[in-house]
C-alpha cells in the first residue's frame, strides 16, 4: 500500500473520529433544528454549509502557513488559539440563547399551566389561540444559521494541518488537495449523519405541550457544548 493511500485512509479516519469526539460538531444543529422548527432538509443544509466552512478555514490557514514557511508548531499554536476562541463563542452564544429561551418560556409558556382566569388578560387570548408554528413566525431567527456558520468557520481542525504538511513537503499539490478533500468529506459526512440521526431521534420524542421549552433546552445544550470544548478539550 502506497504512502499516499495510507495518508488518505488516515485523513478519512481522523475526520470521522475528531467529529464524533466533538459534540460541538453536531449538538447545536440538532437542538436548534428542533427548537426553531427547521425542516430536516434545512437543518442538514445548514449543517453542510457550516461543516464546509469549518474544514475550509483550516485548509486555508494551512495553505497560507505552508506558503509562508510557517513552522508546524506555530500553525498548531494558531489552531489552539482558534479553538479557545470558538469555545468562548459557543459559550457566549449558549448564554444568549438560554436567556432567549427563558424569555420565551416566561412570555409564552409559564402562564399556560395556570387556569385561564388567572392568566394576565394581555396574554390570555394569545395563549389559547397561537400554536407553536405561529409563535415561531414572530421570532427573528434568520441570524441563527449565520451565527452557527461564523462559529464553525473559526473552528479549528487540529488534526488536518499536520496531514497537509507531508504532501506539501513532497511538493505534491494533488496530494494536498486529496488529503483536504477526503478529510472534508469524512468530517462533513459524519456531521450530517449524526445530525440526521439526532433530528430523527428528537422527532420521536413526544413534546406536545412543551414546545415552548425547546429554546431554553437548546441554549443549555449549546452552553454545555461550548463549556466542554473550552474546559474539557472535547
Amino acid at each position: 500500500m502506497s504512502e499516499m493511500m495510507l495518508l488518505l485512509m488516515s485523513a478519512a479516519s481522523l475526520g470521522v473520529i475528531h467529529t464524533l469526539l466533538g459534540p460541538d460538531h453536531y449538538l447545536p444543529f440538532i437542538v436548534l433544528g428542533k427548537a426553531r422548527n427547521w425542516s430536516r432538509p434545512r437543518t442538514l443544509w445548514i449543517t453542510f454549509i457550516s461543516g464546509v466552512g469549518h474544514v475550509a478555514g483550516s485548509v486555508i490557514l494551512g495553505l497560507i502557513g505552508i506558503g509562508m514557511g510557517i513552522s508546524l508548531s506555530k500553525l498548531e499554536s494558531i489552531e489552539a488559539s482558534r479553538g479557545s476562541l470558538v469555545g468562548w463563542m459557543l459559550i457566549a452564544f449558549g448564554l444568549l440563547y438560554t436567556a432567549y429561551g427563558i424569555y420565551k418560556y416566561v412570555k409564552r409558556g409559564a402562564h399556560i399551566h395556570l387556569p385561564a382566569f388567572l392568566r394576565p388578560r394581555s396574554i390570555r387570548h394569545a395563549d389559547l389561540h397561537l400554536d407553536v408554528k405561529e409563535l415561531e413566525k414572530e421570532d427573528a431567527g434568520r441570524l441563527t444559521p449565520w451565527i452557527l456558520f461564523l462559529i464553525f468557520v473559526f473552528g479549528p481542525c487540529e488534526v488536518l494541518i499536520p496531514m497537509l504538511i507531508y504532501p506539501a513537503a513532497n511538493q505534491s499539490g494533488l496530494g494536498v488537495f486529496l488529503v483536504a478533500l477526503v478529510f472534508g468529506i469524512a468530517t462533513v459526512g459524519t456531521m450530517m449523519l449524526v445530525v440526521f440521526l439526532g433530528y430523527q431521534g428528537l422527532s420521536m420524542v413526544r413534546l406536545k405541550g412543551r414546545e415552548h421549552q425547546l429554546h431554553l433546552f437548546a441554549g443549555l445544550v449549546i452552553l454545555l457544548a461550548g463549556a466542554g470544548m473550552q474546559f474539557m478539550g472535547l
